[in-house]
């Protein structure tokens, strides 16, 4: 098979493409070929040497895709060779050929292209988990999202839209402002101008995955309100005394989707509710930037740089 793969950590430079063993299949496994792989921080970190990777000799990054099965395990029955399945925690995905644990697999309705799918999968997935597990918020709560314009934050501010809640968000720059404001976000500022002090106290949540703005979310926080944290793209949040939080009655909520995506069942109603928003037109999906597998050194670097807005994709070789 064909593959992005590479022997030592570093930059972009590291990344290699080329061929490799086909994986092999274990009867609760399902092989599948991919048609679209995501890209997202996390690889960069694992590419660098500073997040989890599975040992793999040469590595191969990547967690998410989309496909079809070609081969299946000998214990597996309720899946066939041929069905189209979305899977967002699975290692080596950066490859032609995954294998992939048929309680990981997720179906896709027919209705929602490939692209589609792959632009939502595991970002769609941690955008309900934040909304609907962590949240929980009531109608017509405000709340604000840092990174409103990235993948997670843009399917994030539509869900609670969809949801009944009034959204606000930040983001960099004004191209990407605007990007908000078109899914429906009530105001969005611009995160290095000076919007903060008046803002103070306002939102009932705020969710924060940037993790340097954590003491700032607290302070935009109402008494009793909640920051959800999850995750650190600008870098280790400081240390929190929960003194400042019992004091003001705040709360910090985290937590990590895989204490919740439990079995095929579990992804499976989780998945049905997400693509519901796809199919009753409550989501729109930007265009995501597409790469082929073999540019994912440039791809890589795209991300990086922060000028992406959206979801990247690698296409794997038909």
């Amino acid at each position: 098979m064909k593959a992005l793969f590479f022997t030592e950590f570093g930059d972009a430079d590291v990344l290699q493409y080329g061929t490799l063993p086909d994986p092999e299949v274990g009867p609760e496994d399902v092989l599948v070929k991919t048609r679209f792989i995501g890209l997202n921080f996390a690889d960069i970190y694992r590419r660098r040497g500073h997040y989890h990777i599975e040992k793999h000799a040469p590595y191969i990054d990547g967690y998410e895709g989309i496909g079809e099965i070609v081969k299946i395990g000998s214990a597996i029955h309720n899946l066939r060779i041929g069905e189209r399945i979305l899977f967002v925690d699975v290692p080596f995905a950066n490859a032609e050929l995954v294998c992939v644990p048929a309680a990981h697999a997720i179906r896709v309705p027919a209705a929602i292209d490939n692209v589609t799918a792959a632009s939502v999968g595991l970002q769609g997935l941690t955008a309900d988990f934040l909304a609907h597990d962590l949240a929980r918020n009531r109608l017509g709560d405000p709340v604000l999202i840092h990174g409103i314009s990235g993948g997670v934050g843009q399917l994030l501010a539509q869900i609670l839209i969809a949801d009944g809640v009034q959204v606000f968000g930040v983001t960099s720059n004004d191209a990407k402002r605007k990007i908000a404001l078109e899914l429906g976000a009530k105001a969005v500022f611009l995160r290095h101008t000076e919007w903060a002090t008046a803002e103070r106290g306002r939102f009932e949540t705020v969710f924060d995955g940037i993790g340097s703005t954590l003491p700032l979310s607290l302070s935009l926080i109402r008494h009793r309100g909640k920051v959800v944290f999850y995750g650190m793209a600008g870098g280790n949040p400081p240390k929190i005394d929960p003194l400042t939080l019992l004091n003001s009655s705040k709360s910090l909520l985290t937590g990590d989707l895989w204490d919740y995506l439990t079995g095929f069942s579990e992804r499976e109603e989780r998945s049905r509710r997400l693509f519901a928003y796809l199919l009753n037109d409550q989501i729109k999906v930007q265009p995501p930037t597409i790469f082929p597998l073999a540019a994912g050194k440039e791809a890589h670097e795209w991300l990086a740089s922060g000028q992406s807005a959206g979801k990247i994709l690698l296409e794997s070789e038909t």
